[in-house]
């Protein structure tokens, strides 16, 4: 159990967490630090329509803190954010007004690239927005299958350019494998957001020692960087362009340099939020191609974000009798502590078994958070790749 943050757990399931930072500036009497804003991901973030959390002063010292309950099973990720201003947050942020969610998206926006990571908590990472994060596990956390083992040997991923003439731009593609010894038998796993699994929380280390262990199958994974926020939502929700210069283009390209089983019921489409989103979309379109779906936290309320169970377009294509006409594996994930994207995938769900007979669904206990979906990758595609029977 780590140390920082400081854990008690109860007899409950429930643990009491306790944040400490010091003021490098020291005291109340030296220091112009007026908040320390704790944004965890799940607890304080947006998504759960909190009021924004600060640490308080212990009078006459350098120390910070705050407190909270969470459930022993609990996984996420937190920053700090010291300020020496009083008023980061518009006024309605703090009230249950209907304008209250906009500011605290806003608030944390503008706040959060001053965020710094935890200096007393030795694990920590750029998150997806690029910014400094720092992980907690509670006790109870599910194993993370492979991340337990971030020195294990690998082979170097080859980086390479991918010039799209249908989608007018250029972006890095990494390309990684397990083992080349039957490379013909190779499943292909496409990894979208690549330039987080590459760079950001580098996934190699991870993928290789469950491909030791016997979890995996030597396999070759293709991670497609987004290049920027701005392209990333216009290619990523529902977008067909997109998928067909990956088969047109990108896929040819990566013939030349390496060789995988083609077979389209091995071939997986992983991606988190709008990534997930996007892989669903992909194999219900051109199942022919893409025959399997690792889908974490889904944006499945695109292109509408309502605080209901509507459903986005995609649902709603579904429930209008939309099928694919070819069977699927699908692998969804979501956090019971991302209400809305929770509330999507639970009526996605039954929809998908109305037409799907291979499909898993999973709730784990964090919110919209890379440190929680790191075990659901490597789990997902041992459940996806279950045939190869090396479970």
């Amino acid at each position: 159990m780590q140390g920082i943050p400081h854990i008690t757990c109860e007899n409950d399931g429930q643990c009491a967490v306790t944040f400490l930072w010091r003021d490098p500036q020291g005291c109340e009497k030296t220091s112009p630090i007026k908040r320390v804003w704790i944004y965890v991901t799940g607890v304080t973030d947006h998504h759960q329509r909190s009021r924004p959390q600060t640490l308080e002063r212990v009078p006459g010292t350098d120390v910070w803190q705050w407190q909270t309950q969470l459930s022993s099973t609990w996984r996420g990720s937190y920053c700090f954010i010291p300020s020496t201003r009083e008023d980061d947050f518009p006024p309605e942020a703090f009230d249950g007004i209907a304008a209250e969610r906009i500011a605290l998206r806003e608030g944390w926006r503008k706040l959060l690239p001053q965020a710094i990571a935890d200096p007393l908590n030795s694990e920590s990472w750029l998150g997806g927005r690029g910014h400094p994060m720092s992980a907690l596990h509670l006790p109870d956390a599910p194993k993370q299958a492979g991340w337990d083992k971030p020195n294990t040997p690998h082979a170097a991923p080859l980086c390479i350019t991918w010039q799209s003439q249908r989608l007018d731009n250029q972006r890095n593609v990494w390309i990684f494998s397990t083992g080349d010894a039957q490379p013909e038998q190779r499943p292909l796993a496409i990894l979208l957001d690549g330039q987080f699994w590459a760079e950001g929380m580098p996934v190699w280390p991870a993928l290789q020692a469950q491909t030791d262990a016997g979890a995996l199958p030597p396999a070759v994974y293709v991670l497609i960087d987004v290049i920027d926020n701005a392209t990333r939502n216009s290619e990523l929700p529902c977008n067909a362009q997109f998928w067909q210069a990956v088969q047109e283009e990108l896929l040819p390209q990566l013939r030349e340099l390496i060789r995988w089983n083609e077979n389209p019921e091995t071939t997986v489409v992983a991606g988190q939020s709008f990534g997930g989103l996007s892989s669903l979309y992909a194999a219900l379109h051109w199942p022919e191609q893409f025959g399997c779906v690792l889908s974490q936290s889904g944006s499945y309320w695109w292109p509408r974000r309502e605080t209901n169970q509507q459903g986005g377009l995609l649902i709603q294509q579904l429930e209008e009798g939309f099928a694919c006409d070819k069977p699927l594996r699908i692998y969804l994930e979501a956090g019971v502590r991302e209400p809305l994207i929770h509330q999507v995938n639970q009526r996605l769900f039954p929809l998908l078994l109305q037409t799907q007979r291979d499909v898993f669904y999973r709730e784990v206990d964090g919110g919209h958070d890379a440190l929680c979906w790191r075990g659901g990758l490597t789990d997902g595609l041992a459940w996806l790749w279950r045939e190869y029977g090396i479970q």
